[in-house]
């Protein structure tokens, strides 16, 4: 950009940010000095830079949204926004971007906002290095920390987002990139996918979210190296599929989620170099789960390493590591020479029981299990991994 410079404090001839947006014209940079500005429902129409610099806050004072970009090549820095009220009518958010491209929201603060920041129609925008810090109290009287409606090619890296219905909320997006943020102790899940095809996520960090990531109804989404954490509750999940086809899923990590992986009605994925350790159940893939490749994954200290509702299996399961595979190796090979059969009879029965978890660790599941073992009749035969590791794989 190019043009002029206008600065906002009280000692300036321009003092408030509404007056500065009414002078710019195409080019200009806004900068707005420290202090505290309270002022709500801006709207910037040309191809503007706004910079806060150090202490520079947009006090919204609960009276409505914050700032909204509707130019191409716009940007907004270094300003810190808050106190924004819920609304049932609109989506209100701190910064918002509508119908334009090649813009960013870089290193700024949102806190006790509603919606933090919101794209709507855009493409080639960055969102870095931003803080948004919510207050959620439920699910409906909450909005999302970053809101994508019908957006393409969207950079998404290094932002921290916590308090919020989801954190990163993608709808109707491709071509985009989601890397290197830390989504926390949002009320429904860390990220969150519906009807977004040929996306990326990786190197993110979920954790203690209502669920981490759900991904939903899309279609070639490359999910690498994030680690899933903590995620816990009733129905929680460190990742949810469902209605996935034709993607990836290496080389993440799972810890101490209460299910690891559900997936359901998913067809064609990759799951390789992931390591799932002291999780509830380490994976939930339902019948409707069909040629999905689950190889080199690591399965350590789970209640329940394979779970499923169906007694049919047409996935690949070879060369994990199993920590709980008792097999043996005449030949020196590092492969087990008799297959290994993850799922086990009691896991099975929770999946139609859910309140015989309380005869978890029990003599009878023990000889249950084992009964299962030596006579197969519930578990799918094919469902067994053929070439088990013995050693587990170092995926540095």
């Amino acid at each position: 950009m190019s043009g002029k410079d206008i600065e906002v404090c009280s000692e300036c001839n321009v003092k408030t940010i509404r007056e500065a947006i009414d002078l710019t014209e195409d080019g200009d940079r806004i900068i707005i000095k420290k202090g505290i500005y309270r002022e709500y429902d801006l709207t910037a129409d040309r191809s503007v830079e706004i910079v806060g610099e150090a202490g520079a806050e947009l006090d919204i004072d609960f009276k409505g949204g914050g700032i909204t970009l509707t130019k191409d090549n716009s940007a907004i820095s270094g300003l810190t926004v808050k106190n924004m009220t819920v609304s049932y009518v609109k989506d209100l958010s701190a910064i918002r971007i509508e119908n334009s491209k090649d813009c960013r929201i870089y290193n700024n603060f949102l806190k006790n906002t509603f919606f933090g920041i919101y794209l709507a129609n855009s493409s080639s925008v960055e969102i870095s290095g931003n803080y948004i810090e919510g207050n959620a109290d439920t699910e409906t009287s909450s909005g999302n920390g970053i809101h994508l409606w019908k957006c393409g090619g969207v950079k998404i890296e290094g932002n921290r987002i916590s308090g919020h219905r989801d954190g990163v909320y993608l709808e109707f997006v491709d071509s985009s990139s989601v890397r290197n943020n830390y989504s926390e102790k949002n009320l429904r899940y860390g990220l969150h996918f519906m009807y977004s095809d040929n996306n990326s996520y990786t190197q993110n960090i979920f954790r203690d979210n209502g669920a981490g990531v759900a991904v939903m109804f899309s279609e070639f989404i490359e999910m690498t190296e994030n680690s899933f954490i903590q995620n816990r509750g009733a129905a929680s999940f460190g990742l949810l599929l469902k209605d996935i086809k034709r993607s990836v899923i290496s080389r993440n990590s799972f810890s101490e989620n209460t299910n690891g992986i559900y997936m359901e009605g998913c067809n064609d994925l990759e799951m390789m170099e992931n390591e799932f350790y002291s999780n509830g159940w380490a994976l939930k893939i339902m019948g409707s789960c069909t040629d999905n490749i689950l190889i080199r994954n690591n399965f350590i200290d789970n209640t329940f390493d394979i779970s499923s509702n169906s007694s049919r299996n047409t996935n690949k399961y070879s060369e994990n590591y199993w920590d709980k595979y008792e097999g043996y190796d005449l030949n020196k090979d590092g492969t087990g020479d008799v297959p290994y059969r993850p799922v086990s009879f009691y896991s099975m029965l929770l999946e139609k029981i859910p309140d015989g978890v309380i005869l978890l660790r029990s003599f009878m599941v023990d000889l249950l299990d084992f009964t299962e073992k030596a006579i197969p009749v519930f578990i799918p035969e094919t469902l067994a991994d053929e070439n088990p590791r013995m050693q587990m794989y170092d995926y540095d």
